[in-house]
């Protein structure tokens, strides 16, 4: 969601996007890092994330902890500074998604 002064709701986008999130965000060159760098997670939560056995699991366990627009605002700036940028754009662009935008694959509609 984009609120008319041009700033975003950037948790719900996250939810909103997290399945198609889970498949493209690349955690382990950076991210993970970056996200303790900036108190986003814990020690405890890293290792968690990291535990996990396919990247898929570990992006759904790392975006399972963002749970506050604080975080995910900091998440959006790991991103861009570990090369993820595009990732980043997809978020904070209405959730990504126009009408009738074509995006991974799929048509959809917002009307």
């Amino acid at each position: 969601m984009i609120f008319p002064d041009g700033t975003s709701n950037v948790l719900e986008n996250v939810v909103a996007l997290k399945s198609d999130l889970t498949s493209i965000v690349e955690p382990d060159f950076g991210l993970l890092d970056e996200l303790l760098s900036l108190e986003v997670l814990t020690r405890l939560e890293l290792a968690d994330v990291r535990s996990e056995r396919t990247v898929y699991r570990r992006n759904a366990a790392l975006l399972d902890l963002m749970t506050s627009q604080d975080q995910c605002e900091k998440f959006l700036r790991a991103l861009q500074r570990t090369g993820q940028r595009h990732i980043a754009n997809l978020i904070t662009l209405d959730g990504g998604y126009k009408n009738n935008d074509i995006i991974f694959g799929r048509l959809i509609d917002k009307n």
